[in-house]
């Protein structure tokens, strides 16, 4: 590949990706939100993660559903008219915010009783604090682990 044919297709990458700045959005909010629930030890980051996670999917099905010089789908009396937008997308993406806010509420009222309950919204914590007091298993490796039960090594 020479110079010229590079710098070209940079060019045209970025023409790409400035004609297109919603879908750089998308993929930004995307993996923002994905870390935040990967990465997080804290519930409430976790819910705002998700809440990120949502919102890019929210704003693909808008981009999407874009059409340039597109119209509202009510066809005049005398027919006719241009390209019609769907408004099927929208629909999808209303019910998806209602849906989504009811989660939320839901996650958050979670998070509430876990941190009445034991005092910690980690994730870490909380695990250990609910191994400790019997509702959660061991781990293979750790102590109190039965062997053979993880899957390892047993002696018969």
């Amino acid at each position: 590949m020479t110079a010229a044919s590079t710098a070209i297709a940079a060019q045209s990458a970025l023409d790409v990706l400035g004609t297109r700045h919603a879908y750089v959005v998308f993929a930004l909010l995307l993996c923002i939100g994905l870390y935040m629930m990967i990465a997080n030890p804290n519930l409430v980051k976790k819910v705002i993660g998700l809440n990120l996670f949502q919102t890019a999917i929210f704003l693909l099905f808008i981009a999407s559903a874009y059409v340039d010089g597109g119209a509202i789908p009510i066809v005049p009396s005398g027919g006719g008219g241009g390209p019609y937008v769907s408004p099927l997308p929208h629909v999808l993406v209303l019910t998806a915010i209602v849906v989504g806010v009811s989660l939320t509420a839901v996650a958050l009222a979670l998070c509430i009783r876990i941190y009445d309950e034991y005092g910690t919204l980690r994730v870490d914590t909380l695990r250990e604090l609910l191994r400790e007091e019997g509702s959660l298993p061991a781990g293979p490796g750790l102590p109190g682990s039965e062997p053979g039960r993880d899957g390892g090594d047993r002696d018969d």
